[in-house]
Parts: structure tokens; C-alpha cells; sequence
């Protein structure tokens, strides 16, 4: 489910799960696993990078919608995916999404946990778009995209789930680089190795400080996990699931 490269110091875990990289709860053990050991190996930092046409294409829809009224297995997969991102969140050394393609949702979840966001050019999109498919974001996602575009940008943003392409996701600065297909790891890295340099902890410590509000949103008390799971009940949210699993061919 991933591939690991090591370029010197600099560890490059790709997501592997074909064919959208869809974020079920073994793909996101697997991560979390990946950033650990990498720590563990003293590796100066990360690069989360995904697949050419799509990064990673959110939860796994028809998995979840799967577990039918199983309201212990929804609650364990939903938290697996969320020690996904805080495991990306709370990374003590610095991590760089390489945006390969297209990322919405959960997959724009985990590239707004990395410190830096290099995005491919070309006809890509990014964004929340869970109310396009029935689903509320909570209060700590939301926490999430106002803290890199700006709080009246982010409403405009997560009312009709919007998704932008790379151009404009630059321009607000939901991505901090674009880069042409071959270059996106590579620009990725760079900004990893530009930090290698600086006196390490010193460096860790600002950033710690600096990133300490990504880390709380992504708290219990913001994500809200009981609320998410009564309104993944709610006739709105089965309905405009029900049409997603049909477009997807599941039904």
C-alpha cells in the first residue's frame, strides 16, 4: 500500500493503494506506521507523495457505506483515518505533501496536515468537497483550511465543497509551489533539504511552536466523532451517498 524511497536524509512515502489511493483503514495504519518509522531512523524529513492522475482520492466511500449500520466499525474506520492525519499533523520533523494529481477531501486533509504543498500542474483539482456528498466538515478540518487561506476564503470554500484547480489553489495559497509532473517529489524534497542545513533544534522547536494549532485542531474535542457518525445517518447524507455509489458503479 506504500512505497518508501530514501533520497539521503529525506524519506519519500507514496501511496500505493490503487487505483485512487482511497484512504481505507489498512492504507491509513500502514501510514501512520511509515511516519513512525521514519522518525525512528532519524530521517530529517518526509515527502507524502500519491499517485500521477490522483494523489488520493479521500476516504473509502464504498468501504464505509459497506459497513451498513455497524456504528463500531464506522467509528473505527473513521478513526483511522483521523490517526492518519494527526500522525502527519504531529510529525516531529517537517513533511511536504507532493500533490500528484487530483486531491479531494481526505485527500486534501492529509496534504493540509504537512508543513509545505508542492501540486502538480495540469488539469488537477483540490478541496473539501464533503458536502457535495452529504457530509458536514467538522470543526477542526474546517480549522485546518482557515489557517491557510483565511476564514471568509475557507466559508467560501466548504459551504458548496468547492474544488479549485491548481492555478487558483496556488493563488489563494492552498498550495504553496507548482511543479510540472516529473518535478512535484523533487520540488517536494527541496524544500526539505533547504531546512537541513539550520541548526536542527532550534529549527524543530520554532516549528513545534508554529505548528502546535494543526495538531489541536485535529483534536477530539474539534473533530467531534459522535456528531460525524449521527449524521452519516441522516436521510440528506444516505441520499447523496446512494447517488455517489451509483456514479461510482457500486450499487
Amino acid at each position: 500500500m506504500l512505497d518508501l524511497r530514501d533520497d539521503g536524509p529525506i524519506r519519500e512515502i507514496r501511496l500505493a493503494r490503487a487505483p485512487v489511493n482511497a484512504l481505507d483503514p489498512t492504507l491509513c495504519a500502514a501510514l501512520v506506521a511509515a511516519i513512525d518509522a521514519a522518525v525512528a531512523d532519524n530521517c530529517a524529513g518526509l515527502v507524502l507523495s500519491g499517485g500521477e492522475k490522483v494523489f488520493s482520492a479521500g476516504l473509502d466511500v464504498p468501504h464505509l457505506v459497506g459497513l451498513g449500520e455497524d456504528r463500531a466499525a464506522l467509528r473505527d474506520a473513521w478513526k483511522s483515518f483521523f490517526a492518519a492525519a494527526r500522525a502527519l499533523a504531529a510529525c516531529p520533523i517537517p513533511v511536504a505533501a507532493a500533490i500528484t494529481g487530483h486531491a479531494p477531501a481526505g485527500g486534501c486533509v492529509l496534504a493540509l496536515c504537512c508543513d509545505h504543498r508542492v501540486m502538480v500542474e495540469g488539469p488537477f483539482q483540490i478541496g473539501l468537497n464533503e458536502t457535495q456528498v452529504g457530509l458536514a466538515v467538522p470543526e477542526g478540518i474546517q480549522r485546518l483550511l482557515r489557517r491557510t487561506v483565511g476564514m471568509h476564503r475557507a466559508e467560501r470554500l466548504l459551504v458548496p465543497g468547492a474544488m479549485v484547480d491548481t492555478a487558483t489553489a496556488h493563488a489563494i495559497g492552498l498550495v504553496d509551489e507548482l511543479a510540472a509532473p516529473d518535478y512535484v517529489v523533487q520540488r517536494a524534497s527541496a524544500w526539505i533539504a533547504s531546512l537541513v542545513p539550520l541548526p536542527r533544534a532550534p529549527m524543530l522547536q520554532t516549528r513545534a511552536i508554529a505548528r502546535a494549532d494543526v495538531i489541536d485542531a485535529l483534536s477530539d474535542e474539534h473533530i467531534a466523532l459522535d456528531a460525524m457518525l449521527d449524521g452519516w445517518t441522516h436521510p440528506d447524507t444516505r441520499a447523496a451517498l446512494a447517488a455517489l455509489m451509483t456514479r461510482l458503479g457500486k450499487n
